[in-house]
């Protein structure tokens, strides 16, 4: 068992202040590294002020506005209302509440091998029986299409509230929609008044090469999760839509979605940080060049293919054995590594997106000896 004491960069170390690579971001989570100085900054500032109040709307939580601020600057026009939470699971259970409210009817459609969280509501978008099956009963009226399969999207019909979608399906062994794909669904959800809600908490704030993924495809969504690197390393989440369909919440019940912690004011300072931290830099335009060199450099006989896109990356080998032997192999050379819930054939690469191009070098030399072992 490993046990890291402190973070900086790309790297984590144990208490011996042996440095270990994490390559997989705290699975997607740590977008700018460990112990990134602006975040830091604006954390202890708001600590300094204060660390809570209540959220119910009564109150102008001025971290929350800055970080809602700053997103909606760099969203679409229907795509310019926020709710605050603390996780993507959360931002998932609200969107599906949001849909339901907003359009009257109780049909959601999810697809097929994806993932959206382990809470009760969003384990019931779950299609593999082995995660979900011991804790049912879940949700009634819950149906599945196929991924990239444009004859399944039938399944959509008049009394289909919503359908959620992966752009990128990350526990599959990160594998991109087509673009075919998604404009079919678009026009479907178009034609039965259903909402499209795309599930951007792994793939978004730079990870692909775009801050968001549906960037592109030029396919917009009604709803719009977010969360992981969005904190900049603290817990934080969100559904994201138009005024029109998030003010459904509103009354009838008043008070449709509350949270506690939802949207807390440390969470917020973080991401707002490291959203303009991000954004100033160069980070996410380097995203494609550093991809390419991950696919140019990890090329070996074990190695079946890699999907993905950015940096998010599945190297597919040939057994779940494999794969368990290169993790071990890895971690003592001092890189993390990891595997998918759906995918158990593929190696996880989900960098820091600071990580350098000399440290990629370096990084897959380490695996590709693993490999070699």
């Amino acid at each position: 068992m490993y046990e890291f004491v402190r973070g900086e960069g790309i790297y984590l170390y144990d208490k011996k202040n042996k440095p270990y690579v994490d390559l997989i971001s705290g699975i997607a989570v740590n977008n700018l590294g460990h112990g990134n100085k602006k975040v830091q900054k604006a954390v202890k500032k708001q600590v300094g002020r204060y660390s809570h109040q209540m959220v119910y709307g009564e109150y102008v939580i001025g971290p929350q506005v800055k970080l809602a601020k700053r997103l909606a600057n760099l969203l679409p026009d229907n795509l310019q209302s926020f709710y605050f939470l603390n996780s993507g699971s959360e931002a998932v259970e609200g969107a599906m509440k949001l849909a339901k409210k907003h359009t009257g009817k109780y049909k959601i459609v999810a697809m097929r091998n994806a993932y959206h969280g382990s809470t009760s509501g969003s384990l019931s978008m779950m299609s593999d029986e082995y995660y979900s099956g011991p804790f049912k009963p879940l949700l009634p009226n819950i149906h599945f299409a196929d991924f990239n399969d444009e004859r399944s999207l039938d399944v959509i019909e008049n009394d289909t509230a919503a359908v959620f979608i992966e752009p990128i399906q990350a526990e599959k062994g990160y594998i991109p929609a087509s673009q075919k794909f998604l404009e079919a669904l678009r026009i479907k959800c178009n034609n039965t008044g259903t909402l499209l809600v795309f599930d951007e908490i792994q793939t978004g704030i730079g990870r692909t090469g775009k801050l968001y993924a549906f960037e592109h495809y030029n396919v917009l969504p009604d709803i719009l999760l977010s969360a992981k690197a969005l904190g900049g390393g603290m817990p934080i989440g969100v559904f994201i839509s138009s005024k029109e369909i998030m003010a459904s919440l509103s009354d009838n019940p008043i008070l449709g979605h509350i949270t506690t912690f939802g949207g807390h004011p440390v969470s917020c300072a973080a991401g707002n940080a490291a959203l303009k931290y991000l954004t100033n830099s160069n980070l996410i335009d380097e995203v494609e060049e550093k991809e390419a060199l991950f696919r140019q450099l990890l090329v070996h006989p074990k190695i079946k293919g890699i999907s993905g896109k950015g940096l998010m990356l599945a190297v597919q080998l040939d057994s779940f054995e494999e794969v368990e032997r290169t993790m071990k192999r890895c971690i003592e050379r001092g890189v993390i590594i990891d595997w998918f819930l759906y995918n158990m054939e593929c190696l996880r690469i989900s960098p820091p997106l600071i990580m350098t191009k000399k440290q990629i070098g370096e990084v897959c030399k380490v695996v590709l000896d693993a490999l070699d072992e």
